[in-house]
């Protein structure tokens, strides 16, 4: 049977973060906790993301402005529209997420880390397995 994602806990687990006004300047919230699937669901519910580096405590981070694409006046040009109807190419999604977060772990030309380390990509990992992450 696969494992349910207990939807009070979220709820218990917003209360426990402070509210995003508190929010320094450059984005740090708060420290702490752990990549549980119910404190990342509410983390995420209140725009906040883990970004921390091996060996440290796990960072809470509220950025604004925070990109939004918003849907419902959403114009395709029509050069795109003409990429898609001679299908050069496949679109697809949940076909290869696990690949996808290895190669986005890896890290970039010259750096030598990255920030998705382990403990990361196993709890997004997770997420996708629940059916909350894609």
């Amino acid at each position: 049977m696969q494992e349910k994602v207990d939807t009070a806990r979220i709820a218990e687990m917003r209360a426990l973060f402070p509210p995003t006004r508190q929010t320094r300047k450059d984005g740090l919230l708060c420290a702490g906790g752990d990549l549980r699937p119910e404190r990342l669901l509410a983390a995420y519910s209140l725009g906040l993301f883990p970004w921390y580096g091996e060996g440290s405590p796990i960072l809470w981070w509220s950025l604004a402005p925070r990109c939004v694409l918003p849907l419902h006046d959403f114009h395709l040009p029509k050069r795109s529209q003409r990429t898609i109807r001679h299908k050069s190419f496949l679109l697809t999604y949940d076909q290869a997420f696990e690949q996808v977060i290895e190669s986005c772990a890896k890290p970039r030309g010259s750096e030598s880390g990255t920030w998705l380390i382990p403990a990361m990509k196993t709890a997004y990992i997770h997420l996708h397995r629940l059916g909350y992450a894609h």
